[in-house]
Formats: C-alpha cells, sequence, structure tokens
C-alpha cells in the first residue's frame, strides 16, 4: 500500500512531505498495543507534541502495513448519518482518540478543525479533503476561505496541527474507511465553522 504523507497547518497551507518505505517498516507481530505504546513514549518524549507528526505518520504507516486486523475494523455507514465509527481502545484516563471512520459515497463533513492534532490514514475508498485558513475582518471575526484541496487514496497519510481547519468528503463509489489518531482535544480550541455566514462555534 504505497501512499503520500500530508501536513496541514493551520494557516490552510498543505504540503507533501518524506514519506518512509514500506519495506522499511516491516515487523512480526506488530499489533495495535505495541503501537499506542510506541506513540505515547513519543509524545512523552517532547513538549510540543505537534513536532512529533512525522514520528507518528510513521507509526501509523508501519501500523497499516503490519495489521492486517485493524485494517479491517469498520461498519458499514449509517443510513441516517452516512458514517460510522469504531472506537479502537479506549481506557480511563487515556488521552488519545484511536479509531476507524466510514463516510458513505457523497458524504460531506462539516468545515472543522480537532483542538489537537491528527494524523489519518485512508484504509479504502478515496477522501477529498479541503483546507480553510482564517482571514478575520472587523465585521467577521470568524471568516474563512477555502486555501486547496487534495484527493487522498488508500496508503495516504494526512497530518493536522491542532488549528488546520478542514473538510472531507468521501468520493467515488465505494464507501471511505480512514485510521484516524488524534491528541488530547483542547475543548475550547475545537470548532466548527460556517463560511456561508462567516461563524464559528465551539462542537
Amino acid at each position: 500500500m504505497k501512499g503520500r504523507d500530508w501536513l496541514v497547518n493551520e494557516k490552510g497551507q498543505y504540503e507533501s512531505v518524506k514519506s518512509v518505505k514500506e519495506w522499511d517498516l516491516l515487523r512480526e507481530n506488530y499489533r495495535l498495543y505495541r503501537f499506542l505504546t510506541e506513540v505515547e513514549d513519543t509524545l512523552n518524549s517532547v513538549e510540543d507534541q505537534t513536532s512529533c507528526l512525522p514520528e507518528i505518520r510513521m507509526l501509523v504507516r508501519r501500523l497499516i502495513v503490519n495489521s492486517y486486523w485493524v485494517k479491517n475494523q469498520s461498519l458499514e455507514p449509517s443510513p441516517k448519518t452516512g458514517t460510522s465509527v469504531v472506537l479502537l481502545y479506549d481506557e480511563l484516563g487515556f488521552p488519545l482518540t484511536v479509531q476507524t471512520v466510514t463516510f458513505a459515497p457523497g458524504t460531506l463533513s462539516t468545515i472543522h478543525n480537532h483542538g489537537t492534532w491528527g494524523v489519518v490514514a485512508v484504509l479504502k475508498g478515496q477522501e477529498k479533503s479541503t483546507f480553510w485558513k482564517r482571514t478575520p475582518q472587523a465585521e467577521f471575526e470568524d471568516k474563512i476561505e477555502r486555501s486547496g484541496e487534495v484527493t487522498l487514496v488508500p496508503g495516504d497519510i494526512i497530518s493536522l496541527t491542532p488549528n488546520a481547519i478542514h473538510s472531507v468528503e468521501a468520493i467515488g463509489d465505494e464507501p471511505t474507511v480512514t485510521f484516524n489518531i488524534y491528541g488530547e482535544t483542547c475543548s475550547k480550541e475545537r470548532f466548527e465553522f460556517d463560511a456561508v455566514n462567516h461563524t464559528a462555534k465551539n462542537f
């Protein structure tokens, strides 16, 4: 599963960044618990967790390359919402969110940031990720403008800084399945944006 790595920041800037070769990532018996331990150790070794995004992208790619189980942890999307979520690990006090998300074809998310760093790997289907930047004005403090987009396919991994703003849409004829890992959310910094009315609200 060859793929590209992307980095998106709070200014709406996005770039393709260096990816690790898959054959350098092959491991025997590399399971979710080992991945979680390595991510936690990586984060605990620094003050600025965002600086760890290259290492976390590498660990996510290692997990995807080696774990058949993770690649098959998904549900059919809900007929009502067009999405479904499988929480892969849930322990009281554990600060990370680790899940797979399924989008039915044509499903479009809100425009949002996460209030924390995030790394998302596409496992199946295609996803159009649109990026936005804040362009505040006196009358509209929360105005945003579209800054670009990329289409992600299986094997692609995208990483976002805490205030990076994006929206995603499942495109193509089959559901899109992604593996997602996020840091500890700062709820006061997590927003949903309205690009028409130039407003933002916590969610």
